[in-house]
């Protein structure tokens, strides 16, 4: 089967989102729907980084079965495995420590973390046993995750409290990581390790909607089984949100069958356009992105560090140079709100003539 164009769209579209509402030009001016909820609930930012490992989910099964197929051997596959996952772990903690690298108190877990963890388990579940097999993990990790949320006494606090660092995943990444989680907490990590056992979920999510998009069914029927299929998790996240809030924080179970949904219904319209439709026109730039995804990703998070950390005299202080430019360019022009907009999709724009040059050169940096 050919690549799936509809694919590194969305891909690319997700990605250029999470660039977005990483990079205002204030985050003291912030839309609602831009930043995440602060704690049950879910908003538009709430929804990228599970369509990011719903797609990498997607991604193993094109990836993999071609190889099987082609009868490649198994150790060779277990070791591409383990390879991309430590490249890819080890550019999360690059970009956390960048540019000191204290390490006494560097932050072991993150976003790219999260992603080699979630493609290291979904892969080895895929490359061990078939759909059935799959599908029984997708679901077991689920309720796993939520007896634990549910039923273990976190000391001094008791079962089934989910207030921020209350709840037993902070518990457990306490235990683990402590003095090593997110600087902003300090108590719990939006990304951390127990949390990441129903992340798995999300990304075997789209391994078995993988495996549907490469089935010998009419285009057609593959679309409606994907809206069917998504429409009714979307139900269900929502019904079991009323007793395991839906939260993007812990990344509660009710979150990812709702996020499963929303990203079963996206990729279904996006394949009914562009790869059964062959609306495509307006595909090129999210291929930019979607085609060097996690270099983007990484080389966003070096610019955005910098601009931080790099130093301008303004009214005879020092000021961070993101704060000069935002301050003294967009402001004047836009005001806070809008300007703080402004500031990020200026950012985007300028991350995607960088990519621009990568793909109309074709070079495809994989890891």
């Amino acid at each position: 089967m050919n690549r799936l164009i509809s694919l590194d769209v969305f891909r690319g579209a997700t990605i250029l989102a999470m660039i977005l509402v990483n990079n205002p030009g204030s985050w003291s001016y912030v839309y609602k729907q831009l930043g995440h909820a602060p704690w049950h609930g879910a908003t538009f930012t709430d929804v990228i980084f599970p369509f990011f490992l719903f797609i990498v989910g997607v991604a193993i099964v094109y990836a993999f079965s071609k190889k099987i197929e082609m009868n490649a051997p198994k150790k060779e596959l277990y070791m591409k495995v383990i390879r991309r996952t430590l490249i890819i772990f080890a550019l999360g903690i690059f970009l956390n420590g960048f540019p000191y690298y204290n390490f006494a108190d560097i932050r072991i877990m993150g976003v790219l973390q999260r992603i080699a963890l979630c493609y290291f388990f979904a892969s080895v579940i895929f490359l061990t046993g078939g759909i059935r097999w799959q599908a029984i993990w997708a679901v077991a990790l689920l309720f796993l995750y939520w007896g634990f949320m549910a039923l273990y006494p976190v000391p001094g606090i008791g079962a089934g409290v989910l207030e921020p660092g209350k709840d037993f995943a902070s518990y457990f990444d306490r235990f683990f990581l402590e003095g090593h989680m997110w600087v902003l907490s300090k108590t719990w990590d939006p990304e951390g390790l127990f949390s990441t056992i129903p992340a798995i979920s999300t990304t075997l999510a789209g391994v078995l909607t993988g495996h549907w998009l490469r089935s010998k069914r009419e285009p057609r029927d593959i679309v409606l089984g994907m809206l069917l299929a998504g429409n009714l998790a979307i139900l269900l996240g929502a019904i079991w949100g009323e007793y395991f809030p839906i939260n993007k924080n812990i990344w509660t179970s009710s979150y990812v069958v709702l996020m499963a949904g929303y990203a079963l219904v996206v990729l279904a319209f996006c394949y009914y356009l562009i790869d059964i439709k062959g609306y495509k026109k307006f595909t090129q730039p999210f291929l930019v992105y979607g085609t060097n995804a996690i270099t983007v990703f990484v080389l966003s998070g070096i610019v955005a560090r910098l601009l931080n950390i790099i130093t301008v005299t303004s009214a005879g202080e020092s000021v961070p140079l993101k704060a000069y430019i935002y301050n003294s360019i967009y402001v004047p022009i836009f005001g806070n709100m809008v300007g703080s907009l402004a500031f990020a999709i200026t950012f985007i724009f300028v991350m995607y003539l960088l990519m621009l040059i990568l793909y109309v050169k074709k070079i495809f940096i994989k890891v």
